[in-house]
C-alpha cells in the first residue's frame, strides 16, 4: 500500500499571481504531483546533452590568454554609483571659491581701496622734474666768476612733430639746421616725453619773432626762457673754475640714489665737480594731468627748485688776472726768443692758513664752449697735440723735474742730521768726483761750470752751487748706515714733496721723490728709460739737488715752500672759503686743515732763509738780476731758482718765492716747460706778482652779500654791463642742447702719457 506524505501548503504571489510553494524545499509539491499523476512524463522538459570532453589537438599546449576586454575591464560586478555624494563635493567647492572671491573683493574696495585710488591717479598724472639753477661761483670780495643767465631757446613738441611732420623741415630751414638735426633733438632720450624738447639754445631774436608771427607755420614750437652758465671774465681761471655738461652712464651710476637723471647738468672739471653737491641745488616737481595716449591734457601743480648755495672762494681775482696775463705774457716771449715753452703753471698761496690766492695754466680755454654742449669742431682743437692740451691744469696735474727748488729738504735734513752746521766750509772748486770704488756716474759739476772756492750753507743756496749739494749727497751716502738709506726723501716727504696736498681740486696727481725703492719700480715700468734698477752714489748726488727719477707738482712745491715760510706747519691748499645759500646766509666756514709738520728751529730754519735772501739780494744770487731795482726796503722777498735738466729738451726753468720774507703772507711759484734757467724766466712771472701785492694787499674775505644780491634775481658786484653774469633764481628748466654734436665726457682727458712734464715722466 502506497504511503502518503502530508505536506503544508503556502501561498505566495509570483508576477501578480498566486503560487503554491512547499516548505519542505526542492522539489515542489507541484512538480511531484505531475509526476505523481503523469508517471513523471507529463510535459517533461527536454534533457540537457551532457557535454562531451573535446580531445585536446596534439601539439605543445599554452596557457591561454586573456583579452584587452578582460584586462581592462573589472572583475564582478560594477560597484553602485554615488551621485549625490559626489554633488555634495562640487557644491562644497564651488562655495568655497565664491566665499574666497568674496573676501578678496571686499579687501580690495573697502580695505585696500586707497592705495588702488592712487595708483589710478598716478596713470593720470606724471611728475616733471624741473631742474634748479646752480650756485654761483664767488671770488673772494664777491666778484661773479661763474653766474647764470637767462636765455630765450626754441623748443618743438614731439606729438605735434608727430602730427604735422612738415614743421620739422621748416623749422630746420629757418634755423639754419638740417632735419635729421631736429629730428635727432626729437629722439634724443634725455629729454622728458611731457615737455617739449629744446632745438636751439640762445636763438636769434628775428627767429623767435618771426615763429611767433607766424605761428600757425609751427605748430608745437614755442620759445622758452631757460637758465645757463656764464663766465663774466672770460677765461680767467678756467681750469679753476671748470664747466658744467650732460651726466653720461657711468656718472649717473656712480652717482645712483641721489636723484641725477639722464640730461642733467653736472660740474665735469674743477670747482663745479668738486663742489657739485653744494652747487646743483634741490629739483622741483611739475605734475601734469595726461590722457590714455600719454598726451598731456593740464597742468596739476609745481613744486619750485631750490637753487644751489654759493661758493666763495680765497681767490683774489686782481691778484688771479694778473697771473693769468704774467704767465701768458713770459710764455709768448719765450716762443718769439726761438724758446719753445709750450707750457706752464703758477699758485700763490697764503702760507699761514693754505689759503690759494690765485692759481693759473696755460694754455687756457674758455669754459664758456661747454654752454649747451661743446662740438666736435671745438673739441677737436683742444685736444689736438698742437694746442699742447689746454684742458689739463698744470698747476695740480704737471709733473715736472724740481731741479734746485729741492735744495730745500736736502738742506733741511744735513741741518737736521748734523752733517754740517749752517758755518761748515766746503771748498768748492767747480766739480765734485765720487772717490773710488765708483759705479755709474762719477763725476758731476757746475751748470754753468762756475767754482765758487770757499762758502758756507747759506751762500750755497743762494748761489745755487751744484758742488756743494753733490757733497751733501755723497755725505748721505757714506753715512747711510747710521742716518738711513732715505734720509733726505724722508724731510722731503714731510714738506710735502711726492705727497698728494689734499687741495680740494679734482684731477691732482702725486709727484715722487727719486729713491731706491721708486728706481727699481721705474725700471720694472719703463725699461728702455729707466735701464738701471741699481741705486748707486751717483743717484744719491743727483736726487740731492733735484734731478734724477724726481718730478713734482706746481702745487707741492707751493705747499712745501709754505710751510717754510711759516715756521714748519703744512696745510692743505684750498680753493674755496666759505659756502652761502641762496639768501646770504653762511652754510658752511672752510677751516685749515693741517697735513703734517716739519721741525725747524731757528738753529735750522734761519740758514735757510738767509740763503733763500742772499739769492735775490746779493749778486752772486741766481735771482740777484731777475729782481735788480726792486723795493726790497718796503717788500722784502726771498726765494729759490730751479733749472731741470731733461734730456734731449731745453731745461725747465723754476722759481719759489716768499713775501715779505721777515713775515711771509704770500707764496708764489712758477714753472715754465722748456723755459730756459730759472732766473730768465719763472722768476719774472714771479716778480710781477710781487709787484702787484706790494701795491694791491689780498683783501678781507666778504661772506654777507649787499642787501638785493642774494635770491632777488639782480647781478652782483664785478658782472659786466653786458649783462651776461646777471643772476637769476628762475625756476625754468634749462636747455642744454647745442647744434652740433655732444662730446662723451669719457673722451675729454687727454692720455696720461701727454700728461707727463720733465724728466722721468
Amino acid at each position: 500500500m502506497r504511503k502518503h506524505h502530508k505536506f503544508k501548503l503556502r501561498l505566495h504571489r509570483v508576477e501578480g499571481k498566486p503560487r503554491l510553494h512547499s516548505s519542505l524545499g526542492s522539489p515542489s509539491w507541484s512538480v511531484r504531483l505531475r509526476r505523481a499523476l503523469n508517471g513523471g512524463r507529463l510535459n517533461p522538459r527536454p534533457r540537457r546533452a551532457a557535454r562531451q570532453p573535446q580531445k585536446a589537438a596534439s601539439g605543445p599546449r599554452f596557457r591561454p590568454r586573456r583579452s584587452v576586454a578582460k584586462r581592462v575591464l573589472p572583475a564582478g560586478e560594477p560597484s553602485p554609483s554615488r551621485p549625490v555624494v559626489r554633488l555634495r563635493v562640487v557644491g562644497v567647492t564651488v562655495a568655497a571659491l565664491f566665499s574666497l572671491m568674496f573676501v578678496r573683493l571686499w579687501y580690495l574696495q573697502v580695505l585696500d581701496s586707497s592705495s588702488y585710488t592712487q595708483t589710478v591717479a598716478s596713470n593720470a598724472v606724471r611728475d616733471v622734474k624741473i631742474s634748479p639753477p646752480r650756485g654761483l661761483i664767488l671770488a673772494r670780495r664777491g666778484q661773479i666768476l661763474v653766474g647764470n643767465a637767462v636765455s630765450e631757446d626754441v623748443t618743438l613738441s614731439r606729438a605735434a612733430a608727430e602730427q604735422h611732420p612738415g614743421v620739422v623741415g621748416r623749422l630746420a630751414a629757418l634755423l639754419q639746421m638740417t632735419p635729421a638735426q631736429v629730428q635727432a633733438q626729437l629722439n634724443n632720450p634725455q629729454f622728458s616725453i611731457y615737455r617739449p624738447v629744446p632745438i636751439m639754445q640762445n636763438a636769434p631774436l628775428a627767429d623767435i619773432l618771426y615763429i611767433r608771427e607766424h605761428s600757425s607755420e609751427f605748430p608745437g614750437v614755442s620759445a622758452q626762457g631757460q637758465t645757463h652758465r656764464v663766465y663774466p671774465e672770460g677765461d680767467t681761471a678756467a681750469h679753476v673754475l671748470g664747466y658744467v655738461g650732460q651726466i653720461n652712464a657711468a656718472e649717473l651710476k656712480n652717482l645712483k640714489g641721489q636723484g641725477y637723471q639722464l640730461g642733467d647738468q653736472i660740474g665735469q672739471s674743477g670747482l663745479e665737480m668738486s663742489y657739485q653737491r653744494w652747487l646743483q641745488g634741490q629739483p622741483g616737481v611739475q605734475q601734469l594731468e595726461v590722457n590714455a595716449q600719454g598726451q598731456v591734457v593740464g597742468s596739476l601743480g609745481e613744486t619750485p627748485p631750490t637753487p644751489g648755495d654759493d661758493i666763495v672762494l680765497n681767490m683774489d681775482l686782481g691778484l688771479q688776472k694778473e697771473l693769468d696775463k704774467a704767465l701768458a705774457a713770459e710764455i709768448a716771449k719765450l716762443h718769439t726768443q726761438g724758446e719753445p715753452a709750450p707750457s706752464g703753471a703758477a699758485v700763490v698761496m697764503d702760507p699761514n692758513n693754505g689759503h690759494v690766492l690765485a692759481m693759473a695754466s696755460y694754455p687756457t680755454y674758455n669754459p664758456s664752449l661747454w654752454v649747451g654742449g661743446i662740438s666736435y669742431s671745438a673739441y677737436a682743437a683742444l685736444t689736438s697735440p698742437s694746442s699742447h692740451y689746454p684742458l689739463i691744469n698744470r698747476a695740480i696735474d704737471g709733473l715736472y723735474t724740481p731741479g734746485s727748488t729741492f735744495k730745500l729738504a736736502t738742506a733741511t735734513a744735513a741741518l737736521q742730521t748734523g752733517i754740517i752746521t749752517p758755518n761748515t766750509p766746503y771748498t768748492d772748486t767747480g766739480r765734485f768726483t765720487i772717490p773710488q770704488p765708483c759705479y755709474g756716474k762719477c763725476s758731476f759739476h757746475n751748470a754753468g761750470y762756475e767754482a765758487l772756492g770757499t762758502i758756507t750753507l747759506p751762500m750755497a743756496i743762494a748761489a745755487s752751487d751744484d758742488v756743494f749739494f753733490y757733497n751733501l749727497g755723497y755725505q748721505f751716502w757714506i753715512h747711510r748706515a747710521q742716518y738711513g738709506q732715505s734720509a733726505i726723501q724722508d724731510v722731503a716727504n714731510q714738506y710735502g714733496f711726492g705727497e698728494l696736498t689734499g687741495i680740494d681740486l679734482p684731477g691732482e696727481v702725486q709727484g715722487r721723490v727719486d729713491s731706491p725703492l721708486i728706481r727699481k719700480q721705474l725700471h720694472a715700468l719703463y725699461p728702455k728709460a729707466y735701464p738701471n734698477d741699481t741705486w748707486y752714489a751717483g743717484d744719491n748726488l743727483e736726487m740731492a739737488f733735484g734731478q734724477g727719477g724726481t718730478v713734482l707738482t706746481p702745487i707741492e712745491l707751493a705747499t712745501a715752500y709754505s710751510t717754510f715760510a711759516n715756521g714748519g706747519t703744512r696745510y692743505a691748499p684750498q680753493m674755496v672759503g666759505a659756502i652761502v645759500s641762496p639768501n646770504g646766509k653762511v652754510v658752511k666756514r672752510i677751516s685749515p686743515v693741517v697735513t703734517g709738520h716739519v721741525n725747524l728751529p731757528p738753529s735750522i730754519r734761519n740758514p735757510i732763509l738767509k740763503g733763500f735772501e742772499m739769492e735775490t739780494t746779493n749778486p752772486l744770487g741766481t735771482g740777484y738780476y731777475s729782481f735788480l731795482g726792486f723795493p726790497f726796503s718796503k717788500f722784502p722777498i726771498a726765494g729759490k731758482t730751479g733749472t731741470a735738466s731733461v734730456k734731449g729738451k731745453v731745461p725747465v726753468g723754476l722759481y719759489a718765492g716768499f713775501a715779505p720774507a721777515n713775515n711771509p703772507k704770500y707764496v708764489a711759484v712758477a714753472v715754465i716747460d722748456q723755459g730756459g734757467y730759472g732766473d730768465t724766466s719763472a722768476a719774472l712771472v714771479v716778480r710781477k706778482v710781487w709787484d702787484y701785492l706790494m701795491v694791491h694787499p689780498t683783501p678781507p674775505m666778504v661772506l654777507k652779500l649787499p642787501a638785493g644780491q642774494a635770491s632777488s634775481g639782480s647781478s652782483l658786484p664785478g658782472s659786466s654791463a653786458t649783462g651776461r653774469a646777471t643772476t637769476t633764481r628762475a625756476t625754468t628748466t634749462r636747455a642744454t642742447t647745442t647744434s652740433g654734436a655732444q662730446v662723451p665726457r669719457s673722451s675729454t682727458a687727454p692720455t696720461r702719457k701727454a700728461r707727463v712734464q720733465g724728466a722721468g715722466g
